[in-house]
């Protein structure tokens, strides 16, 4: 199998290093990390960042439905949809915090749509967030 090319929304906020949005190979299309960032905007949605870039709060409701917001354009901007999800791993940077929010909102959000999912607690996220989704698709 050969991988495309790297694929990008023009919906979803710019990646943070050098890498794009997603990647398909072959009917798979596999997502990079996705947080809740908005296009073209610095503040990031739902955080309150202290003078020195360190987080002061955080809105986990807003933050997760911003994710699911970029996740769901990457999907449909690149041939894919939200129904095609297959795999969703979530990154929290607070468990015991946000996991009961999170898990309430995700079931919002995947009433109908069931793809496989693992949650992890890290202890940071390349930017200043309290979530993260790396999730895979079909075509």
């Amino acid at each position: 199998m050969t991988a495309e090319d790297g694929l990008n929304s023009p919906r979803a906020p710019e990646p943070v290093g050098p890498y794009p949005h997603a990647r398909r190979v072959g009917d798979l299309l596999f997502l990079s990390g996705v947080g809740p960032r908005r296009l073209g905007e610095k503040e990031i949605h739902g955080v309150t960042l202290s003078e020195e870039g360190e987080i002061i709060d955080y809105d986990i409701e807003a933050q997760c439905r911003a994710v699911f917001d970029n996740v769901r354009f990457i999907l449909e901007d690149v041939g894919s949809s939200w129904e095609r999800l297959v795999d969703v791993t979530v990154f929290l940077t607070n468990m015991k915090k946000d996991f009961a929010t999170f898990n309430r909102i995700y079931g919002d959000y995947f009433s109908d749509v069931q793809p496989c999912r693992t949650t992890v607690e890290v202890t940071a996220l390349p930017t200043p967030i309290a979530i993260e989704l790396k999730c895979i698709a079909t075509i």
